[in-house]
């Protein structure tokens, strides 16, 4: 008999996963391929689990919901579901304009994408929220840096606060924007709008596999199709094949790829079983080739940055900047 798999225990005891058998209260539990002992807690967004023998025991909070677009045409939707889209256009972010054409809502949140390089990838250049008033958060240089806000006030709808490098703005209606004036943005809803919008950011009712519903309602499973859908303008060119900046800038490789190594060095370990690096270290390696037309190191400090916030979400908190790499002076900041 085994709580995971292994060799097999005396009778009335399990294979504890790490060469020894205990008995049934004391089996570890899984996440991320990391063993955890009984008793043992994880936070899970707004959750806690508990591992009890040899299963997660966790409460059940209605949680708020993170979109986050960052770099060169990166998407991690409310769901979890992590991809890339290089539109060039204005597009629907998340909206709970849902739907029947004639149907209501409260928040439209749009994203304008520009390409940041001369390898075709896109990076947010603005963006505009609707609240019956609009706000813009703009960066209007050609390269992604610096950045201009623009704002259209109404206390009524909103507040507007600064918190370290980050601009947020909260809605009366439970809508959240972060903003770090730069190509990172996250957008926070209440539960109450869990499975009633729509757009790039998904639908958000805790099914990643169902996120990438176009706007005519329909479910696709290709990334292009469904970010094209969502364009503002139908006189925006659809977006036709996926881009690989290092393929077009080999030089830039093995550059990249050692300096996004951090992500999946000692410096993030505490966090690799809590939040998966992969997919952020190709996306650092992505957006490091592809920035060649200034702020390399504003695109690279991003990337690791978007894993460094993911960290933090999970509980892992890393101390990776130096002086050497991508400094922040807090003096400034506090």
């Amino acid at each position: 008999t085994e709580c995971v798999s292994g060799c097999v225990c005396p009778a009335g005891l399990f294979d504890d996963g790490r060469g020894g058998c205990v008995e049934h209260k004391d089996c570890p539990c899984i996440h991320n391929n990391e063993l955890y002992s009984s008793g043992d807690k994880i936070k899970v967004d707004c959750n806690t689990c508990t591992c009890q023998k040899g299963l997660w025991k966790c409460t059940d909070d209605v949680c708020y919901g993170t979109c986050t677009i960052y770099g060169s045409g990166h998407y991690n939707t409310f769901d979890g579901k992590f991809y890339d889209f290089d539109g060039s256009c204005e597009y629907v972010a998340t909206q709970d304009f849902c739907g029947d054409k004639n149907s209501s809502g409260s928040f439209s949140i749009i994203t304008e994408n520009v390409p940041c390089g001369t390898t075709g990838v896109t990076c947010s250049k603005a963006i505009k929220m609707f609240l019956g008033v609009m706000k813009t958060l703009s960066n209007r240089s050609a390269a992604p840096f610096p950045a201009i806000l623009e704002v259209i006030p109404d206390t009524k709808k909103f507040s507007e606060t600064t918190v370290g490098l980050y601009l947020v703005i909260e809605a009366s209606n439970g809508v959240m924007l972060i903003w770090d004036k730069k190509t990172t943005v996250f957008i926070k809803l209440s539960p109450d709008y869990k499975g009633k919008v729509c757009g790039l950011c998904g639908n958000f009712d805790d099914k990643a596999n169902n996120d990438f519903t176009t706007r005519s309602g329909l479910q696709d499973s290709n990334a292009l199709n469904f970010g094209n859908s969502w364009k503002q303008s139908p006189m925006c060119p659809d977006v036709t094949e996926e881009i690989k900046p290092c393929d077009l800038k080999p030089h830039r490789k093995s550059w990249a790829e050692k300096e996004c190594s951090i992500i999946q060095s000692e410096v993030f370990k505490i966090c690799h079983s809590k939040v998966n690096p992969l997919p952020f270290y190709e996306a650092c390696v992505h957006d490091a080739c592809s920035c060649d037309s200034g702020g390399d190191c504003e695109c690279f400090c991003s990337a690791v940055a978007a894993y460094a916030q993911e960290c933090i979400k999970a509980e892992a908190c890393v101390f990776w900047r130096t002086p050497d790499i991508c400094p922040i002076f807090c003096d400034y900041y506090n």
